[in-house]
């Protein structure tokens, strides 16, 4: 049982990136059960897409609002480490921030937890204060002070 569930579940993270890397809304929801335990935590009032969740609706919600504040640049998994139900992918990103037009790069680690072929469970880490300084504008010196 064990080696299925592992399989499954390598499966299930595997979708989703995929389904991530093509922008395919309805898969990546179709992925979540309809109740879930969400969290990526960080400053919601700069990123509102950031924190927790507990809907699959919300999901959609939060997909949509990533993808109107961002525009990825580049992404790379380096791992991905699956036992049972559970998976850990580890990687790193760089995205543009609309709002500010400054890259934001991160290493990130993603947890997941699979029951009856959905994620019920999921957990994202990055450099939350990486993405802080990139979504507030750059600053503008004056330079007439100078003179």
């Amino acid at each position: 049982m064990l080696q299925t569930q592992t399989n499954q579940t390598r499966e299930i993270i595997n979708n989703f990136y995929k389904a991530l890397a093509n922008k395919k809304l309805e898969t990546l929801v179709q992925l979540f059960a309809e109740v879930i335990d969400w969290e990526i935590p960080g400053n919601e009032e700069l990123a509102p897409w950031l924190g927790k969740r507990t809907k699959q609706n919300e999901v959609r919600d939060f997909f949509k609002l990533l993808w109107q504040s961002i525009e990825p640049i580049s992404a790379q998994i380096d791992h991905i480490l699956v036992e049972d139900d559970f998976a850990i992918a580890t990687g790193h990103f760089s995205s543009r921030m609309n709002r500010s037009g400054q890259v934001f790069s991160s290493m990130f680690s993603a947890h997941f937890t699979v029951k009856d072929s959905l994620i019920v469970r999921y957990r994202l880490q990055e450099d939350s204060q990486g993405l802080v300084e990139a979504l507030i504008l750059p600053k503008t010196w004056d330079l007439s002070i100078i003179e």
